[in-house]
This record gives C-alpha cells, sequence and structure tokens, in this order.
C-alpha cells in the first residue's frame, strides 16, 4: 500500500498510540482473522484501539509493519515480532528502555523477548507474499495474453517481468521455493483475491492472481494516487467468480458480431474500412451505453476514425440499414445540396429507447475527416455545450466516447483533449513502428486513467471491462481508457494488400479464425446454442439485411438529412446561476476610462464589443469567448474578468450582471493548443444556433496550428458535412515591426478558400442577402468600432448560421481615431460592407484623379498621409470592410469617377494579403475598363519584419507609392 507506507514513514519518530491515532480515517475493514491479536497484551497505549471497532487501525499496522519493520515505532515492532514467534498471550509486548538509558550498551536482547529462530523468517516470507501481490497488481498486465494473435507482445518487450511467477524458478527472487507452495499465508486488505477467504495456500494465491491479472484482461492502475479508486478496481478484477455471464447474454453477444460479415460478402471489393479483426467493438460500444444509460446519461457523443464506421452506425446508433446500404450504390446522387463526402467520414444524430434500461437515450457519431483524430476536440466542446445547455455541472446526464486507432494515439491531438472528461478506446495493430513507449495508451498516465487492455478475441472479457468502464465513469467522473487489443483482417482498407509490408503478421491473420466462428464453436462446446441455431440466427439476420439492401434502390430514401449529426431542432435554454460581484470589487482604471466615453457618447474597440454582447446577452443570446488570455485580452484591453486586488480568486464577471434575466456570458482562457482549442468551440458552436460562439487567436498568425480545423470543418462545413456553424474567429492582424509570427492572421488564406465567383456582377435585387446565404464564409477586416459592433451582432441576428472570421486590430484598440460615435450604433444603423469617403473628395468627385481601394489599419496611415501632403480633394480612399463574400454592388460606388485611377493598397506583401483577391472583383464592378494598380510591400516569404527601422522604411515606400500620382504612368 503506497500510501499507508508514505503515511508510516512521516510518523516514524511516533509512539504506538500516536500512530494508530493519526493513520488516515479511510481504510477498508479488518478481516475477521486479525481479531486473534486482540488476546494478546499490547502497548498500553495501544489497548483501546484493539478493542471495538478500531481494529482495523492495528490491523493497518500490523502490514505496514510486515512490509517494513522500521516504519513503525519500536513498540510496535517488539509486539509484533514476539506475537508472530508465538509468544503466549500476554507476553508479547516490552516496553522499550528509558530515554536516559544508553543505546550503546543495550544489546538487541534487550529490546524483545528472545523469540524462536524461525521469526525473521516468518516475518520476510509473510513480506515476500505481499511483494508478490503488489507485483501482479502492478506488472501483470506484462504477462497478460492481449494479443489475439499469439504472435506480438502487447507492450513491445518480449521479456518477462522478474517478480511475476511464470514457473518454480521465480519463487527464489522472493526467497520462497517450492515447499512454501502449500503454506498458508494471510492476505492483505489491499486484496480481493481471497473473496469470502482471509488466508490463503501459495499455490492459491498465485493461480487466482494469474486469473485476475494475466488472462485476456491486463490492467494498468497502479500509478494511480487514491487509495479508494485502486481498491475500487482491484475489486473488479480480483473477486473469484466475478466474470460471469448468462446463457441469453453470451446469445446477444453471439449477435451483436454478425453485421461486418455480411458486409464482407456483399461489398467485398468496395473500399469501406470494415472493422474485420476487431468486430468485438460493436459488443463494446453496445455495453457502455447501456450500462451509462442505466447509470443516468441520456445523451452520448461519439467521435471515431473511419475504420468500423458503417458497422457503428448501423448497430449502435441504430441508423436505418438501407441509408447504410445506399452509400454503396454509384448511380444514386445526393438530393440535397453539398458536395458530400464518402460513407465512412459521415456521421449522424439519432434518439431512441434503450432496450435495456427502457430509457430514451440520444447518440450522436461526429462526422471525421480523414485526420483522424480532429473530430476529438470537436466532440469534447459539443459534449462540453450540450451539458451546458442542459444544466448537467457533473457530466452525469451527457457524456462522450472517443476511438482511436493505435498509431493514431500517438498524435498530438489525443494527448491534448486527455485532459477533458471522457471514455477512449484504441484498438491496435502492428505497433512496433508507431509509437515508442511500451503501451499506446500510455499518455493516458498524465491524467490518472485507469487502463484497461483486452484481447479482442474475446468479447466476454471485452464485455466486462467496458461495463467496468463505464461503472468507474459513473462512480468517479474521471476519463477511462480501454485498449481493444486486435488486428486488421484486410489491411489498410478492402483494397490494400498488407503483405508487401507485414507478411509474417498476414500470413498468421489468414490462419486465424474469425471472432464470429470463434465464439460461436465456444458457445456450441458450452450447450449455449446448437448448430442450427446458430445458422438459423446468420439466415435471419441475413434476411433483414437483404431485404434493407433491397430498399436502398429506391433513390427517394437517399437524402442528405439522414447524415446530419448536430441537428437544431429548436432553441436550447441555458441553465445556470448567476453569483453576485464582491461589493469591494474596485472599479478599474480601465473601467472608470470606459466611463468617460460614455459620458463623451464615444466607443473605442474594446467598447464596442462590450456593447456588442451586453446588448445580445439582453436578447436572451447566450454568448461564448475563448482563447489566449481573452479574459484581459492579449493586449490588455478587455478586462472582461475583474480581480480583487485585495484577496486572492476573488472575481466577477460584471457582463454577467447588466439585466434581469438576461443569458449568460462565458468568458475563459484557454490553453496554448489552437488545434485543440478551436476544435472545441467549433464542436460547441455545433450545439445551437443560438449562441455567439468566439474564439480568439492570441495573435492571428497563431491559427495556422488549428489549420486542419480550419480546412476540415469550418471552410467546407456546409458544404461537405451539411452542417451550418456561426462560430466567429477574431484574429489579431496588422504590420507594426513585430516580426513574421506576430504580424498576419495570413488573409490570403481564407480568401483563396471563399466560394464566390470573381467574374460574376450581380443582376438580382436581393444579391447581397444571397451572396451571404450562399458563401462558405464572412470575411471581415472592420476599421471603426462601430462596424465591429454591428458585424457581432448581424452574425447572430441573421435567419442562418455561417462562420465569421474577422481580422481585428492591435494598434487600433487605442488609437485616438479608431472611435465610433453612439449615433453610429442607434437603432436604424446597420454594418457597412464599403465606407466610401466621406470628405473633400466626395464633395468635389470631378477633381479625383485617384481611388485608393484599402481595408483595415492602413487606413489611418493613408489618411494621415493624404492630410499631410495636402491632397484631400485629389485623393478619395474607400474602405472594404467586408471582403468575402465581395461587396460589389456597394464597392461599384467607389468606382464612378471616369478619370480616376483604381489603386489597392494594402500593408501585406503583394503575394499575401488581399490584392490576388480583390483584384478581379473590383475590375468586375467597372466591367474590365480599368486596370487595378497595386500600392504596397513587394513580394516576400515572410509575412513581416521585426526590424522596426525596415518596418517604418517599408511603410514610407507604400504611402510613396499610393500617393505619388504619376507612379504608374509608366505601366498604363
Amino acid at each position: 500500500m503506497l500510501k499507508l507506507r508514505t503515511c508510516a514513514a512521516k510518523l516514524r519518530p511516533l509512539t504506538a498510540s500516536q500512530t494508530v491515532k493519526t493513520i488516515s480515517q479511510h481504510r477498508p475493514a479488518a478481516p475477521r482473522t486479525f481479531q486473534q491479536l486482540r488476546c494478546y497484551s499490547a502497548p498500553v497505549a495501544a489497548e483501546p484501539f484493539l478493542s471495538g471497532t478500531s481494529s482495523n487501525y492495528v490491523e493497518e499496522m500490523y502490514y505496514a509493519w510486515l512490509e517494513n519493520p522500521k516504519s513503525v515505532h519500536k513498540s510496535w515492532d517488539i509486539f509484533f515480532r514476539n506475537a508472530n514467534a508465538g509468544a503466549a498471550p500476554g507476553t508479547a509486548y516490552q516496553s522499550p528502555p528509558p530515554l536516559t538509558s544508553s543505546l550503546s550498551t543495550l544489546s538487541q536482547a534487550q529490546f524483545m523477548v528472545q523469540a524462536q529462530p524461525n521469526v525473521d523468517k516468518l516475518v520476510e516470507d509473510h513480506l515476500a507474499v505481499q511483494s508478490l501481490i503488489r507485483a501482479y497488481q502492478i506488472r501483470g498486465h506484462h504477462v497478460a495474453q492481449l494479443d489475439p494473435l499469439g504472435i506480438l507482445d502487447a507492450d513491445l518487450d518480449s521479456s518477462l517481468p522478474a517478480d511475476i511467477i511464470t514457473s518454480t524458478d521465480k519463487l527464489g527472487f522472493y526467497g520462497l521455493d517450492e515447499s512454501d507452495l502449500d503454506r498458508v499465508f494471510h492476505l492483505p486488505t489491499t486484496t480481493f483475491i481471497g473473496g469470502n477467504e482471509s488466508a490463503l495456500p501459495l499455490r492459491e494465491i498465485i493461480r487466482r492472481l494469474e486469473m485476475a491479472y494475466c488472462q485476456h484482461i491486463g490492467v494498468e492502475f497502479m500509478f494511480i494516487n487514491d487509495l479508494e479508486q485502486c481498491q475500487w478496481i482491484r475489486q473488479k478484477f480480483e473477486t473469484p467468480g466475478i466474470m460471469q455471464f448468462t446463457n441469453e447474454e453470451k446469445r446477444t453477444l453471439l449477435a451483436l458480431l454478425l453485421f461486418e460479415e455480411f458486409l464482407h460478402r456483399k461489398w467485398s471489393s468496395e473500399k469501406r474500412f470494415g472493422l474485420e479483426g476487431c468486430e468485438v467493438l460493436i459488443p463494446a460500444l453496445k455495453t457502455i451505453i447501456d450500462k451509462s444509460s442505466e447509470k443516468g446519461v441520456d445523451y452520448v457523443i461519439m467521435g471515431m476514425p473511419h475504420r468500423g464506421r458503417l458497422n457503428v452506425l448501423a448497430n449502435v446508433i441504430r441508423k436505418e440499414l438501407e441509408q447504410i446500404f445506399c452509400q454503396f450504390d454509384s448511380k444514386l446522387e445526393a438530393a440535397d445540396e453539398g458536395s458530400g463526402d464518402v460513407k465512412y467520414h459521415l456521421g449522424m444524430y439519432h434518439r431512441r429507447i434503450n432496450r435495456v434500461t427502457d430509457r430514451n437515450i440520444t447518440l450522436s457519431l461526429v462526422a471525421n475527416p480523414s485526420h483522424l483524430e480532429a473530430a476529438d476536440p470537436v466532440v469534447q466542446g459539443k459534449t462540453k455545450a450540450e451539458q451546458f445547455y442542459c444544466g448537467d455541472t457533473e457530466g452525469k446526464k451527457v457524456m462522450s466516447i472517443l476511438l482511436h486507432g493505435d498509431a493514431a494515439w500517438q498524435e498530438q491531438l489525443v494527448t491534448l483533449t486527455l485532459s477533458l472528461s471522457l471514455a477512449q478506446i484504441g484498438f491496435t495493430t502492428d505497433p512496433r513502428m508507431a509509437r515508442s513507449s511500451p503501451y499506446p495508451t500510455d499518455v493516458a498516465r498524465v491524467v490518472n486513467a485507469p487502463i484497461f487492455h483486452v484481447n479482442a478475441d474475446d468479447p466476454e472479457a471485452v464485455v466486462y471491462v467496458c461495463n467496468v468502464a463505464a461503472e468507474w465513469r459513473s462512480t468517479f467522473h474521471k476519463d477511462v481508457v480501454v485498449d481493444l487489443v486486435c488486428y486488421r483482417r484486410n489491411g489498410h482498407n478492402e483494397m490494400d494488400e498488407p503483405m508487401f509490408t507485414q507478411p509474417l503478421m498476414y500470413k498468421q491473420i489468414r490462419k486465424q479464425k474469425p471472432v464470429l466462428q470463434k465464439y460461436a464453436e465456444l458457445l456450441i462446446s458450452q450447450g449455449v446454442v446448437n448448430q442450427p441455431e446458430y445458422e438459423e440466427e446468420i439466415a435471419k439476420y441475413d434476411k433483414i439485411c437483404e431485404e434493407a439492401h433491397a430498399r436502398s434502390k429506391d433513390e427517394k430514401i437517399l437524402h442528405i438529412k439522414h447524415w446530419l449529426d448536430s441537428p437544431w431542432p429548436g432553441e436550447a435554454q441555458a441553465v445556470i446561476s448567476i453569483a453576485k460581484c464582491p461589493a469591494s470589487l474596485e472599479p478599474c482604471r480601465i473601467l472608470k476610462t470606459r466611463g468617460e466615453m460614455v459620458k463623451n457618447r464615444t466607443v473605442d474597440w474594446a467598447l464596442a464589443e462590450y456593447m456588442a454582447f451586453g446588448s445580445l446577452l439582453k436578447e436572451g443570446i447566450h454568448i461564448r469567448l475563448s482563447g489566449q488570455d481573452v479574459e484581459r485580452g492579449t493586449f490588455s484591453h478587455r478586462h472582461h474578468v475583474l480581480h480583487d486586488q485585495n484577496v486572492d480568486k476573488r472575481t466577477c464577471i460584471p457582463m454577467n450582471h447588466l439585466w434581469p434575466n438576461q443569458a449568460p456570458y462565458t468568458v475563459c482562457n484557454s490553453s496554448l493548443s489552437e488545434y485543440g482549442v478551436l476544435g472545441f468551440e467549433l464542436g460547441f458552436a455545433m450545439a445551437s444556433p443560438n449562441a455567439l460562439v468566439l474564439w480568439e487567436a492570441q495573435f492571428g498568425d497563431f491559427h495556422n496550428t488549428a489549420q486542419c480545423i480550419i480546412d476540415q470543418f469550418i471552410c467546407p462545413g456546409q458544404a461537405k458535412w451539411v452542417r451550418q456553424n456561426g462560430i466567429v474567429l477574431l484574429l489579431p492582424h496588422g504590420m507594426e515591426g513585430m516580426g513574421p509570427e506576430h504580424s498576419s492572421a495570413r488573409p490570403e488564406r481564407f480568401l483563396q478558400m471563399c466560394n464566390d465567383d470573381p467574374d460574376v456582377f450581380p443582376k438580382l435585387d436581393d444579391f447581397d442577402v444571397r451572396q451571404l446565404y450562399e458563401c462558405n464564409w464572412i470575411v471581415v477586416n472592420c476599421s471603426t468600432p462601430a462596424n465591429f459592433f454591428h458585424v457581432l451582432r448581424r452574425q447572430i441576428l441573421l435567419p442562418f448560421r455561417k462562420p465569421l472570421i474577422i481580422f481585428t486590430p492591435k494598434s487600433l484598440l487605442r488609437h485616438p481615431e479608431a472611435r465610433s460615435s453612439f449615433d453610429d450604433m442607434l437603432p436604424g444603423t446597420h454594418f457597412l460592407r464599403v465606407i466610401p469617403d466621406s470628405g473633400p473628395a466626395a464633395q468635389s468627385p470631378e477633381q479625383v484623379k485617384r481611388v485608393l481601394f484599402c481595408t483595415g489599419k492602413v487606413y489611418y496611415d493613408l489618411t494621415r498621409e493624404r492630410k499631410a501632403r495636402n491632397m484631400e480633394a485629389e485623393v478619395a480612399i474607400t474602405r472594404v470592410e467586408q471582403l468575402s463574400p465581395f461587396p460589389l454592388t456597394a464597392a461599384a460606388g467607389g468606382t464612378e469617377v471616369p478619370a480616376a485611377e483604381l489603386v489597392w493598397c494594402q500593408e501585406e506583401h503583394k503575394d499575401q494579403g488581399y490584392y490576388d483577391y480583390v483584384k478581379p472583383r473590383l475590375r468586375t464592378t467597372i466591367n474590365r475598363a480599368k486596370p487595378v494598380w497595386y500600392a504596397g510591400r513587394e513580394p516576400a516569404a515572410a509575412p513581416a519584419t521585426g526590424n522596426k527601422k525596415t518596418h517604418l522604411t517599408e511603410l514610407q515606400r507604400l504611402l510613396d507609392t499610393a500617393f505619388n500620382l504619376d507612379a504608374f504612368k509608366d505601366l498604363a
């Protein structure tokens, strides 16, 4: 017992009486056999603890002494030595000599009664047995028979632990020999192998340990630093006869293994990423879901790679078989919009009655691309959102299950998502080239999650382990990992030839009986079923599948709506309690400054955001903002969470106290994983259309580590997954001499992925609204706080949902000219896609010689330079606030000066930024009558310089080009 040893080490100087009083109160009950010690005359101070209900304290002192006699006080040492040596009652205890005695002159004999010569041997043997039991608990999984093929070691190590008894020769490791096998030893409270027996012969102890830890289940749990949790796991796996199944349960388990065999026969040459070799995944998932439903869970959200997805859809989610089979018909076309995706990437949502518990349960399998773990944080975010909206603060009603292949376990995202509450299942193939750690699941040790390895060719062991895993989560609300050690019968996919790279393994696989056949033969041998019954069950299931296959030919059934994993049936209401802000919290300087702005009826960027959020909260819109340092803002501009400067950890979120009955506001700093966090927030936004979910990068550049989420889920979301999503990405952007990693949100990447046509000028009256509906996302770069205010509100007030990409400023957060009036935010005002010049150039358009188009922060550089050059009448500046979908009709107003040159100005380099996107669209607005010139930085590989002087030189060159009216004459 690691925890008891730690306590004893700390208490070594204390007396017997003091020791037993200070041992933790959370102790297992003492076995009845220990009562024999109560007949002895113990140390006087300990006598009260040897009577009544306190004997379990003394028992633990006894076992602590067995492990290390020096870990207890000398008075206990003398007592236990003499009692074990057979001293008569009343004579076992001797007081230690007084402290004034000269210890150097006292012999060992003066500390205790002279006992029989075998006293030390007896103690050592008991200690050896305790160590033996502990060795199996710690390292038994290294010896377990986990590989169904019998050719690989699941832990990548062919050597056997020296302290595991695999032969009588190993007894010598513990100082025992074959003659000790029939000796009876008392069992400690840290094992349950005895059942109702408190002592067993050594031979039986070893046999029971082997049955518990060295068969088809390998358990890793002794690294968990909680005694109660370790004892719970020991009881689940050590108790004799605990893994029992009725004949009916076995027949049901057999039936769950049938589906994959039908798919193989029907589409043997079709790429479907079948589950052959791991068919047991289906009863495993069903067991987890059934047990969790029994414990109160009513919503399960799953994420998995493509392998086995069709089987999971059919037999776990219970998707109609004809909807699955029709995906194999190449003649059918989707009856709804969207590009669609391959059948083994798709997900779905289904609510049904759980036949085992007679409770309603909702199951959602999240769609996933070939980036196998990309769905992990999405699942976690969606799970968190569903828990939030139903008030499930402890995760008792909504849970997630993630599945991974063993190689994918090494992917960074698995480690990132392990810190969130989940059940994990991994299934393995050849691991030798996939990792350097013993097991693929080793990363789960970081979060103290128990790991249950199980041979996937033993369906009953798998089902038992999954039952325990579900009970663990329900009991402790903590992560748990089930590692299904299996094989892949058909290589990467059904068209792949694995013999090229794994010839020896696949020779063995070709000989391997499928688990369905092996389990059927076992049940027939046990008399659970007979051969005719088994064949009848197969024929009955085949008939069901064939009838569904016939129905799948009907073109009417194929509709993309059947593959939605996150439908929005109605408004979700958040259940949350709001605490009052401490009255002693003094408003900081930032808030006082905001108060002054309000008096002057002006807003800066942070206040505009605050007002947008506040107005939506009043209207019942839940707002969630996350990212790195978002509570205060990366640039210390936001301060949505106030911290008491005198009381530790006392905080307040004023935005949760603006209005009676308002919606809740959630703001939370995130970890330094853009990949994981953005996926999480995307999943959260999937749960409800009635929430504004925003993710802010610390710097816009950092979104590049989340590119997989952007490319696979956000950009093609509606076309690929038939999923509208209103997530907002706030990406700080601007060239300010801060170097190539703190400057550019890479607007060119987002614009390149926009689906609006640069060559089509609208002729429809409703084109502007239609543009928004048909685009894949909206990209903006606002130059005023008011426009930022409006675009945030528009995002949630639109009758549909599109992702919104906002290139937010850095220096403009406090720029004295980047201010807006309340008048620009009152009822009747709205978001301006284009802001034309409103100065002298607009008053006398005939004098305008050049129209500069720009977006975002560079506008303020241009206006300052124009004023310095006294060219306000000659040069007009038009701001494009919404870049995609490009506001063709609004931008046309800036091109109505016939004699003026058109120039696109940007601070980004020419091969980056907006120019390549904007140029053809501007030309479309003028029917390509004029060229669109460029003023900006030269092409470069890096997004920005980190040298301040170079930055200013580049900026001045940009401005010189923009305002030199002769600059483009030679090029015309």
